[in-house]
């Protein structure tokens, strides 16, 4: 069974500010994110055999992006053995650590999501170690964004993944998701991911980029990480079927050359990974 690790739930009102702006410069004035809960539900639907999802919340005021985590909270009970709901906390407010403990306790979210490009604080500004802590006290995964996106506003020098290295080392069972292989930097994200037990990363968004997904699998491989290997796609800019069509195409760009291949055992592990139990959810 495909368990997708990286989807996205909004309505309309949901997405304002820079975000919108930026992504109307990108795709035009008619960009609509298309995730609303029966989006989201037919994209599943469509999947014979996926097992389910997570599905992200988004406190993000600053660049505009905004999920409640009650609106995730809600969608998740349809199914709570199949989908699980990650709540998000800016920590830039007052007090996050116990926003998250009252989206668990209160609404039975099982992860955290981080966006430091889009909530623009930095991954080791002590204010945040609060919010970690609860994090690993709650045994709750948490995902970051942790790399490039399309909103000017978003600040890069944040954005780094070799930041969450010292996270990982001051809270060890703190089990944490890089997203997107951390694209740019790919290299350093398979190097904290690597040398930190606890800390795995996901292959969501990187399928209209074929030669970065390429690389980056196979630096995953040379390095050995391959079982930390996570499948996603960040819906809805990406749906399973294209990201596995992305997938299974990689080795086409090699064909009639010496570069080394993606061996098909390492894509099969890819998209048939018990995500949830290795993740802790269930």
């Amino acid at each position: 069974m495909i368990f997708d690790c990286h989807t996205h739930i909004a309505e309309p009102e949901h997405i304002s500010g820079p975000f919108l702006a930026d992504a109307q410069k990108a795709w035009g004035n008619s960009f609509s994110m298309k995730c609303t809960l029966k989006d989201h539900r037919e994209a599943l639907r469509k999947v014979k055999n996926c097992s389910g999802a997570i599905v992200l919340a988004m406190d993000a005021p600053s660049t505009g992006f905004n999920v409640p985590n009650e609106y995730v909270a809600e969608y998740v009970k349809e199914n709570p053995t199949g989908l699980f709901g990650f709540a998000s906390v800016d920590p830039n407010r007052d007090e996050p650590h116990r926003l998250l403990e009252s989206a668990v306790k209160e609404l039975g979210l099982k992860g955290l999501k981080l966006a430091p490009f889009y909530q623009d604080f930095h991954p080791l500004d002590r204010k945040c170690y609060p919010l970690y802590a609860k994090a690993q006290e709650l045994n709750l995964p948490i995902m970051w964004h942790q790399g490039t996106s399309f909103v000017q506003k978003g600040p890069l020098e944040k954005s780094r993944p070799v930041y969450l290295d010292p996270v990982s080392r001051s809270f060890p069972e703190l089990k944490m998701v890089i997203a997107h292989l951390g694209h740019p930097w790919m290299g350093e994200t398979i190097s904290v991911v690597r040398k930190n037990p606890n800390v795995y990363t996901d292959i969501s968004a990187l399928g209209s980029r074929p030669w970065q997904m390429y690389n980056g699998l196979i630096e995953a491989i040379e390095y050995g990480i391959e079982d930390k290997l996570l499948f996603g796609t960040d819906f809805p800019f990406f749906n399973i079927e294209q990201t596995i069509e992305a997938l299974r195409g990689l080795n086409k760009l090699v064909d009639g050359t010496n570069l080394p291949r993606i061996p098909d055992a390492v894509i099969d592990k890819i998209l048939y990974k018990n995500t949830p139990e290795l993740l802790g959810l269930q």
